[in-house]
């Protein structure tokens, strides 16, 4: 096991909500492109050299953390894609906690604000990643997903290789 690649930790959705985003995501994402699974991500580059550590944190957090309803706001571009955007305190609350927890380790990109979202495209033509955020927003209605757990994962500059996953506290 390679501990110094990085660790990137995602959200795991409900079937219904995971099942939804990707599909969207097979069906728009570039295929020669997508090589993981419908995630959002709340870290992007854990240090792998602490993964111990890393995994007991998350196993402690979810412990106590029941599943959660997210909002599905809306879509929002990303230049050369297009993201579904979700909002939520307890989700807010978790990274907080789990950042302030690793604030020594965190890199720029995830000390950022975190604006959580679902890519569902990416890396095409800014014409084409406009006209699908047009698409799909005029049919868009808000709706709810749930969270129930986490996922950790090692990269190593292909696909990415689960770790494990965290389900939250019934």
């Amino acid at each position: 096991m390679d501990h110094a690649a990085p660790l990137i930790l995602t959200l795991q959705f409900d079937e219904r909500s995971f099942a939804f985003f990707d599909e969207q995501r097979r069906r728009y994402f570039p295929p020669e492109r997508n090589f993981i699974p419908a995630h959002l991500t709340l870290f992007h580059h854990l240090p792998g050299e602490h993964a111990g550590t890393i995994r007991q944190d998350i196993e402690a957090y979810a412990s106590r953390q029941h599943p959660f309803t997210l909002h599905v706001k809306g879509l929002r571009s990303l230049g050369r894609g297009v993201a579904y955007t979700l909002e939520s305190v307890e989700l807010a609350e978790m990274r907080r906690h789990l950042a302030m927890q690793w604030n020594d380790w965190l890199k720029p990109q995830d000390r950022q604000n975190h604006l959580p979202h679902v890519t569902v495209q990416n890396k095409v033509a800014p014409t084409a990643a406009r006209a699908l955020l047009e698409e799909l927003s005029d049919s868009f209605e808000p709706f709810r997903a749930e969270a129930v757990g986490l996922e950790l994962w090692w990269y190593r500059g292909g696909p990415w290789e689960r770790v494990r996953g965290f389900r939250f506290t019934p």
